[in-house]
């Protein structure tokens, strides 16, 4: 994959699979390619520092996705924060939003470290901090549209939010503003280093700790989490299909909102 395009066409063909199949890795594919189609739409619009790097650096983070998706489904290992989102998808017993966190979470706190360096090979990494950030912003924005409209497909979801005030739970208080910092923390330690297999090998080993919290949530919110679990939508087709409308309709009221 060399441009958007490609990267969407992965991504629509990666979507198609898991609707076919079942399986719930869809879930996070359908943000993402949404996210990805809202950078095409910002290059073309002439909204990011440097355009072109944009594209770039898109095409490098969304092939770090595809290439983890590719090595679990022949069977091989992709790093161990993919691994486990992508083992996890096949437990029915998780929230929608368990699933979109662990995605976000590889994604974020391990790939767009790695792309953001590679993107700026042999140069001042701190030139792309402006478009990192944005890049940021622009799924923080579209997975704050879900969250508010999950309840369509997660109708008692609302019953954990009052849950999460003065408790340290990683799956009610992820953050992806904390992930880009830590993220970005991450870029310019993986720049300077040589040994580039190692800064990653070490920052999979972490970043799989804050997955197995997604995965298994403090002892007081396991029980509740079964409860709306079951509440949630079982076909997951029908919830990919639930979740791109949600997402599209977050992304035109943004659109609309930036011009007003």
């Amino acid at each position: 994959m060399k441009t958007i395009q490609e990267v969407l066409i992965r991504l629509d063909q990666i979507i198609a699979e898991c609707q076919s199949e079942q399986s719930r890795i869809g879930y996070f594919a359908i943000l993402y390619r949404q996210v990805t189609r809202r950078v095409r739409d910002g290059i073309l619009a002439d909204e990011f520092e440097d355009n072109p790097r944009m594209e770039i650096l898109d095409v490098l983070f969304a092939k770090r996705f595809v290439d983890a998706y590719e090595l679990w489904k022949s069977g091989a290992k992709p790093t161990e924060s993919w691994r486990l989102a992508f083992e996890a998808s096949r437990d029915s017993g998780h929230l929608v939003l368990q699933h979109l966190f662990l995605g976000i979470n590889a994604h974020i706190n391990l790939d767009l470290g790695i792309a953001a360096s590679e993107t700026m090979l042999g140069k001042d990494l701190a030139g792309i901090k402006g478009d990192f950030n944005k890049i940021n912003s622009v799924l923080a924005e579209l997975l704050d549209g879900v969250k508010a409209n999950i309840s369509t497909v997660s109708p008692i979801f609302g019953w954990l939010i009052p849950l999460a005030k003065g408790r340290d739970e990683m799956l009610l208080n992820f953050s992806i503003q904390v992930a880009r910092d830590g993220a970005w923390k991450y870029a310019g330690e993986y720049h300077l280093d040589p040994h580039k297999d190692f800064q990653v090998r070490e920052r999979d080993t972490n970043i799989s700790k804050l997955a197995k919290k997604l995965i298994n949530p403090g002892k007081f919110l396991a029980f509740i989490v079964k409860i709306v679990a079951f509440a949630e939508w079982k076909s997951v087709s029908r919830t990919m299909e639930q979740l791109d409308i949600v997402a599209e309709k977050t992304q035109n009221n943004l659109q609309i909102d930036s011009k007003i």
